[in-house]
């Protein structure tokens, strides 16, 4: 039985009316049924009702990219400049979503705006617009660039913790801790991170790019940057979610495993 693999939507306008759609990239769905093995689920940003229902049946839990920004309300920040897409919808369903995920051991791999909804969802804060605070790089996605290009291309290096789980899951691959390069498509990061979040790796400015929640014996990780875009060509994208999937493999045989307990007929005494 493949890994159930719960993806997180954003509310997003489409068509000439504009109506409300719950939606997730084709590129997380593709992921999913590639190198995570799992049969993509998507959570509609519908608030932690939907939660409740849907996490019992998931064996994994991956939080999406959006251009649009977690609420600074919520993590105590200054108002967002007029014009920054937000999506309440998504905020009142992700960060109750990973709360419940980790407490109840599921595993859970974040992504750019889902990294950064891990972090205020265990009461980290954010930096907004990352280009324009001192000595900081530009992270944002370049105007004068095909998308394509930026997806897969590598805007910056980072640095990785050495004895980190990280370093880890790359093991045997071709890399330097030193500078792994990495694609860039963000305005914000995090600024203080989570009591349980424990960064991993930096930009060059000191950003945080990954990090790996403690105080579980899940997977539970978050990188900044787009690892879903080319793990087709870049081996220590794949390999991530590889790890990933394998802990997903892990909870659906022992989620299998229990259901088949509960359903074994008693047998007589003799």
């Amino acid at each position: 039985m493949r890994p159930l693999i719960g993806i997180s939507c954003c509310v997003k306008a489409f068509g000439a009316n504009a109506m409300p759609n719950h939606a997730a990239s084709d590129h997380y769905i593709r992921v999913v049924l590639g190198p995570i093995g799992g049969v993509p689920v998507l959570i509609p940003a519908a608030g932690e009702a939907v939660v409740a229902e849907l996490l019992p049946r998931l064996d994994g839990i991956l939080l999406t990219g959006s251009r649009s920004n977690v609420q600074p309300l919520l993590y105590q920040g200054p108002p967002h400049l007029e014009g920054t897409p937000e999506d309440a919808e998504r905020d009142a369903t992700t960060l109750p979503l990973i709360r419940a995920a980790l407490a109840a051991g599921v595993p859970l791999l974040a992504i750019c705006r889902g990294f950064q909804e891990l972090n205020v969802a265990l009461g980290g804060t954010l930096d907004q617009r990352i280009q324009d605070l001192p000595g900081r790089m530009d992270h944002s996605t370049p105007v004068d660039q095909v998308l394509p290009k930026v997806r897969t291309g590598k805007a910056h290096a980072v640095r990785v913790a050495e004895d980190g789980t990280l370093a880890r899951f790359w093991s045997g691959l071709d890399w330097s801790p030193a500078a792994v390069p990495v694609n860039s498509l963000h305005n914000q990061g995090v600024c203080r991170a989570a009591p349980r979040l424990l960064p991993e790796a930096w930009a060059p400015d000191g950003t945080v790019e990954a990090a790996r929640v403690q105080g579980t014996d899940a997977f539970a990780f978050g990188v900044q940057w787009h690892p879903e875009y080319d793990w087709k060509t870049d081996a220590l994208s794949r390999r991530l979610f590889e790890v990933f999937g394998a802990a997903a493999a892990d909870r659906a045989l022992r989620r299998e495993n229990a259901a088949e307990a509960v359903q074994l007929p008693a047998v007589a005494a003799e």
